[in-house]
């Protein structure tokens, strides 16, 4: 080994990130179940077999996990759905497939307890933090993604000229919302089904 290979900072090792995306993921699964506030190191040691030393190596905190597990969520919500949405063409396109991915995202059960941030943003709504922070950042996020590509759509003539894209990207994410707790109250498909036609009707332009 030569004194530029020593000097050289060792990359984190790839079986380590893998483990910790890993850990992170089940307590995004965990805290669509017992909340956010309800996720700790020894739940998540008692999920995982890890033990809470080896844990406490990850995180150190409760607040620590809660901010690594919400970060997580959003690359999962990102590869599920704010990808495939980017991909499709703006406009009506655009927010047909950002919908459409979420109630894939909520349908496949990719969180046993639906979308992390519906659960998330009641949850730790009424509680000032970092996790709130990063929580309504999120949510702001979303809400801006809906109202450009409404009014992208309006700009093409997709939808009326009188369409506000801060009205119609409320409306729709309040959709998303109701649809994300109906089916995780009832596990029933068809109330997506109903979301869906709800979502290519208020989508479609009167002209």
């Amino acid at each position: 080994m030569t004194t530029s290979d020593r000097a050289r900072p060792r990359k984190p090792r790839a079986d380590g990130e893998r483990r910790r995306a890993s850990i992170l993921r089940e307590a995004a699964s965990l805290a669509t179940v017992t909340g956010l506030d309800g996720l700790t190191i020894g739940g998540l040691a008692a999920a995982t077999g890890m033990s809470k030393s080896g844990l406490y190596a990850h995180f150190g905190s409760k607040e620590e996990l809660q901010l690594a597990t919400v970060a997580q969520a959003r690359r999962v919500f990102d590869a599920e759905v704010f990808g495939p949405a980017s991909a499709a063409q703006p406009g009506v396109p655009r927010l047909v497939a950002l919908c459409e991915a979420f109630f894939a995202h909520v349908e496949g059960g990719t969180f046993p307890g639906g979308c992390f941030f519906v659960g998330a943003a009641l949850e730790m709504g009424t509680r000032p933090g970092p996790v709130r922070d990063s929580i309504a950042a999120f949510q702001d996020e979303l809400g801006a993604v809906m109202a450009t590509a409404v009014a992208a759509a309006v700009e093409r003539g997709e939808l009326s000229q009188d369409e506000d894209p801060q009205v119609l990207a409320f409306e729709l994410n309040a959709l998303l919302v109701g649809a994300d707790a109906a089916f995780v109250l009832r596990g029933d498909p068809a109330v997506l089904e109903v979301a869906r036609a709800v979502v290519r009707r208020r989508l479609t332009s009167p002209d």
